[in-house]
């Protein structure tokens, strides 16, 4: 399944960090990011995450909730968080439910071997929980910026 901007985005519940529970409708009437990363503790995922977390005053401030999701359980989210000092909700997938649903399990390529993982996707949602935009195959490097500017403009 493949999501797109203007569509509803789709709802999930899931574990999050430090032992509480997420979901998009407790967070109806706010702008979410929700970024979708492949592992924990891995070079791109912790330098995006670090980014995200530098921002996180400023998304405040635009009235936006950054969470980012992978298939990790919890016990490595908070390990990651710890380790890194990040203060973000990090939601565990194991079941890789919420990751199907936005189409992200997708299959992968490195040095000639095909394999099915997660891709590194961002996607802001209105207040109203509609998908206003999707970034696809993310580059790191100034995307926690460019995804600030699009929820201020919001």
């Amino acid at each position: 399944m493949q999501v797109s901007s203007g569509g509803k985005a789709p709802d999930f519940d899931l574990p999050a960090s430090g032992g509480g529970r997420i979901s998009l409708h407790a967070l109806r009437g706010r702008k979410v990011v929700l970024y979708f990363y492949p592992k924990d503790d891995t070079s791109s995922c912790t330098r995006e995450a670090i980014g995200f977390n530098r921002l996180k005053e400023a998304f405040a401030s635009a009235e936006t909730e950054v969470i980012g999701l992978s298939a990790d359980d919890i016990a490595s989210h908070d390990r990651f968080k710890a380790k890194y000092k990040l203060d973000l909700t990090l939601a565990s997938d194991p079941s890789r439910a919420t990751i199907d649903a936005y189409g992200l399990w997708v299959q992968k390529q490195m040095f000639g071997h095909k394999y099915m993982g997660i891709e590194r996707a961002t996607v802001l949602i209105d207040r109203d929980g509609s998908i206003a935009r999707i970034w696809r195959r993310v580059r790191v490097t100034g995307h926690p910026e460019e995804v600030l500017a699009a929820a201020e403009a919001l």
